[in-house]
């Protein structure tokens, strides 16, 4: 039947092309015609889709919370009209290689930002007036794709805080029966964030800095991550592998600014306790082998990928710093680290150290840093 089709779409095309065209051209110029209708009607799906989301997201909110049941006399349209975002920002954007960092957000700890770490502290009442999201706002084409679910979670977190301070009631059973929602956010956040880390502008816009911070803010909710993570575990999983990529792929001169924000991502990603565990497990697994790789390469004297060795480092220290976290909060479960990739890890250390030490001492250092970490967790 496929061959009858095909033979009697060739007799069609050579009975209709006009005179002065081949046969080769005439068909060309047909399927240029059916592929630009496809993309059209693509482009049209796709913006009927993302309406169908904006409406689901708003009838989601509406369900959870009434916009205009605020007590206290206070206006819900007033609050959410409100334009004041005050995003955690980069103190200081580079100028040239991005090999000097300013001491705010030094590598030598790569910590949490203290500005984020300590607005989790400030008063609630005081806070929610201060990060209620506009409901618009002006981005670049890069950014247009992030602006429905940033707006929509961060309106979903304002409603929680909201709530626990008493304001205005709201039930976030809705959650459980509207998960493809929440579900449809994220999966569209992760994207977009992939996107810019992919091919990132400095400096970071501070729409792009807010969607970062309302995805943290987000899976470290007591209340919220629970829903996320039941329903999102797979995509996150996937974001953290994809940035661990990108860190590993990036081969451009000046990238070490790029590095510092991805790598910056994933340690605050890694504040989550579920998913600090398996993010410290891919970490381990691409550090152990491309130490195997150098090892094996440093033996037969071959030549070895020096981008990736100068890339190497962030991993290690985003993985040092997991693992002081783990170690110092003793009443985390440590059951993952008696996991496949920590025996693996720990196997061969010592002679990977041994005979990398001469010749690369800082990746070696790293290295027993990691292990002596490991070891200590598992003696605790």
């Amino acid at each position: 039947y496929l061959k009858i089709s095909k033979l009697a779409l060739a007799f069609a095309i050579i009975h209709s092309k006009p005179p002065g065209k081949s046969c080769k051209e005439y068909t060309e110029h047909l399927a240029k015609t059916v592929s630009e209708q496809d993309f059209g009607w693509q482009s049209k799906v796709e913006a009927l889709e993302a309406e169908v989301l904006r409406l689901r997201q708003e009838l989601l909110l509406n369900k959870i919370c009434p916009r205009f049941c605020l007590e206290n006399d206070a206006s819900a349209e007033t609050l959410l009209d409100q334009e004041c975002i005050n995003p955690m920002s980069y103190s200081s954007q580079l100028e040239d290689s991005g090999c000097d960092v300013s001491n705010d957000y030094a590598f030598d700890s790569l910590g949490i930002a203290s500005d984020f770490h300590q607005s989790e502290h400030v008063d609630t009442s005081k806070r929610w007036l201060e990060r209620i999201p506009p409901l618009n706002l002006c981005c670049t084409s890069k950014e247009e794709s992030l602006t429905a679910p940033v707006q929509f979670l961060q309106h979903l977190l304002e409603i929680r805080k909201l709530s626990e301070g008493g304001i205005l009631q709201a039930d976030f059973r809705e959650l459980e029966n509207d998960s493809f929602t929440v579900c449809n956010s994220v999966s569209q956040l992760l994207d977009g964030l992939t996107v810019f880390y992919n091919s990132p502008k400095f400096p970071v816009s501070n729409f792009l800095t807010e969607a970062v911070c309302v995805l943290i803010s987000l899976i470290t909710d007591n209340k919220l991550s629970n829903h996320v993570l039941k329903k999102c575990f797979k995509k996150l999983e996937e974001f953290k592998k994809n940035l661990i990529q990108i860190i590993l792929r990036n081969s451009n001169v000046n990238r070490f600014q790029a590095l510092h924000a991805v790598s910056r991502t994933l340690v605050l990603l890694g504040r989550n306790n579920v998913l600090r565990n398996s993010l410290i497990s891919l970490l381990l697994s691409e550090v152990r082998q491309f130490a195997e790789q150098l090892l094996e390469a440093h033996q037969i004297q071959a030549v070895y990928d020096i981008t990736q060795y100068e890339n190497i480092f962030p991993l290690c220290m985003i993985l040092e710093q997991l693992l002081q976290n783990e170690t110092e909060e003793s009443n985390v479960s440590r059951s993952d680290y008696d996991g496949e990739e920590k025996i693996k890890f720990l196997k061969n250390l010592d002679q990977i150290i041994l005979h990398l030490s001469d010749e690369f001492p800082l990746f070696s250092l790293y290295l027993w840093r990691v292990g002596v970490l490991l070891n200590s967790a598992q003696i605790q």
